[in-house]
């Protein structure tokens, strides 16, 4: 959960302007940090453990992208009114 921070503050001085602009900056360079962390950790490379486990993520990359060409095809061909390819046809919906 994060913490919700009051977003309104009274200032007195350049010094304290310039104190709390500093705090921010930490806190943006921490956050940075963090997010830059678990972005590297997303998408770190994995090592195929053999051949067979290649063959087997092609295969299943493979029939993941036949399915959405399929799921594609079915769309247009049910609501290609959407996207006017039915220009001088008119559908009656019963």
């Amino acid at each position: 959960m994060q913490n919700h921070k009051k977003t309104t503050n009274d200032f007195g001085t350049l010094d304290e302007i310039r104190e709390r602009k500093d705090a921010l900056l930490e806190e943006i360079q921490h956050d940075k940090d963090k997010v830059a962390s678990l972005w590297n950790e997303t998408f770190r490379k994995r090592e195929e453990s053999s051949k067979g486990d290649y063959i087997a993520s092609l295969v299943s990359n493979g029939f993941m992208a036949v399915d959405a060409i399929l799921l594609i095809r079915k769309l247009m061909k049910g609501y290609s009114s959407l996207f006017g390819k039915e220009k001088g046809k008119r559908r009656r919906w019963l």
